[in-house]
């Protein structure tokens, strides 16, 4: 087969698994626009304790799913070589950590987040329903934690239909716990904002037992052996994916705690700056969820082509997945370059809220091609087991760069809120040419998997 035969077959392959990937993120994108949109509609307050509450909530969860994202390429090596049956070791020791995981969110979420928002100075106004929002979704993080471990698994074998239908159901019944609680119908009390959490820890642990009862009952999950047996922790699969999973949780959680760490700064400079940042970084995220997509799917596709043995179609691999996610990106921001006004009308009709979100929103269009290029590549090196250099270089760009000049402009001289979101321009473009440089490099190279028999 030729390169350009393989190149195009291959990007069939990658756009076929990722299809009902980009379905389970923006369907997750949908339930935090509904959280956005429902709440907002009872003032910027409410609006204002979704966006930073949800922002607090994200550090744990980012944490967890960084750690059951190791399980992906793992079980994509194991199924290119052939030893299936290996798989469902590394899923079983990924339950008991998600497990072990959510304890300690649970607790933080009740005892630590109350003093934190008031030590950074989140306004008075709508500190204590933020408080409240986090502790209800705190309850849901065991079902969701082991939600992750059941849907790397399947998504690492290339089987992400399940996935897809799982994340649809998730979205309509969020949807209409929202309803429920948010506005106190069918007999519930009107909950407001903490609603929105109550709707979300349900449907974390719902989503969890439908997935769990999926894979039980589907013969294609069989030889996996996942649920042949109650097995003790085993050390060294868990090892494994602590290993490779700690530097992915670092990576991720530095991007999305960068923008969160940015959420919480806006909710200090009164409600409309944070409810208009809650509208652009929503709409920037539903975005993102694509490519974010893209870049699992390489992901696996790299680590099943190092499995088969075939290091030459792993790096094309790669390079097609990272291109993908920047002509995808492309097309967003030259919709947000043309279309910010109609974007915002859909959150809000408040005239302040609206100003400072369409500003945003150029922002957010100026850092779009470089955000599909660094996660594009970030999927890359994951497929090579390639995770601790990117942390690195993630930190750095994110921690070192972006979050001090957000922190400038919003703290320090209390700038306008788009100067803030310019510490995202450039910690982003930094991000994307540091990870493609590694990614280049270390694709001549590639490296074996160490698998534990």
């Amino acid at each position: 087969m030729t390169t350009a035969h393989f190149a195009i077959d291959e990007t069939r392959s990658l756009l076929r698994l990722a299809g009902p990937l980009i379905v389970n993120n923006l369907a997750i994108a949908g339930m935090q626009f509904a959280d956005a949109v429902m709440a907002g509609r009872l003032g910027a307050e409410a609006l204002a304790a979704i966006a930073v509450g949800s922002s607090v909530w994200f550090i744990g969860f980012m944490l967890a799913l960084g750690l059951m994202m190791a399980i992906s390429p793992i079980a994509a090596r194991h199924l290119g070589e052939g030893t299936e049956a290996l798989i469902g070791r590394y899923t079983r020791q990924g339950v008991y950590l998600g497990i072990g995981l959510a304890i300690p969110v649970i607790v933080l979420a009740h005892i630590a987040v109350e003093p934190f928002l008031t030590f950074i100075g989140i306004d008075i106004s709508f500190r204590e329903m933020t408080v409240r929002y986090v502790e209800a979704i705190s309850w849901g993080a065991p079902g969701m934690f082991v939600f992750l471990a059941l849907r790397f698994t399947t998504e690492g074998i290339g089987h992400t239909k399940p996935i897809m239908y799982t994340s649809i159901l998730a979205l309509v019944v969020n949807v209409f716990l929202n309803w429920v609680f948010i506005y106190g119908k069918l007999g519930a009390p009107a909950m407001g904002a903490v609603g929105c959490g109550v709707a979300s820890a349900i449907t974390m642990w719902l989503i969890m037992l439908v997935l769990g009862s999926y894979i039980l009952l589907n013969k294609r999950y069989v030889p996996l052996q996942i649920f042949s047996r109650v097995a003790p922790l085993r050390p060294q699969a868990l090892k494994e994916i602590i290993v490779l999973g700690v530097p992915i949780a670092v990576t991720i959680t530095a991007e999305a705690g960068l923008f969160n760490a940015v959420s919480i700064l806006m909710g200090t400079l009164g409600p409309n700056i944070a409810a208009a940042h809650q509208i652009a970084i929503n709409f920037a995220s539903t975005a993102f969820m694509i490519p974010l997509a893209i870049s699992a799917a390489t992901t696996v596709r790299v680590s099943y082509r190092l499995g088969l043995g075939e290091p030459e179609n792993a790096r094309t691999t790669g390079i097609i997945g990272i291109t993908v996610c920047m002509l995808i990106m492309f097309i967003s921001a030259t919709f947000l370059l043309v279309g910010r006004d109609l974007v915002v009308s859909m959150y809000t009709n408040d005239a302040a809220v609206t100003s400072i979100a369409i500003s945003l929103l150029l922002m957010a269009a100026i850092f779009q091609v470089a955000d599909g290029m660094q996660v594009g590549a970030a999927g890359a090196l994951r497929g090579y087991k390639d995770t601790r250099w990117p942390m690195i270089m993630t930190t750095f760009a994110y921690w070192v760069i972006a979050f001090p000049l957000a922190y400038l402009a919003a703290v320090t001289y209390r700038m306008e809120p788009r100067f803030t979101w310019a510490g995202f321009v450039a910690g982003l473009t930094v991000a994307a040419v540091l990870l493609s440089f590694r990614f280049f490099r270390i694709s001549r190279e590639p490296r074996p998997l160490a698998v534990q028999p």
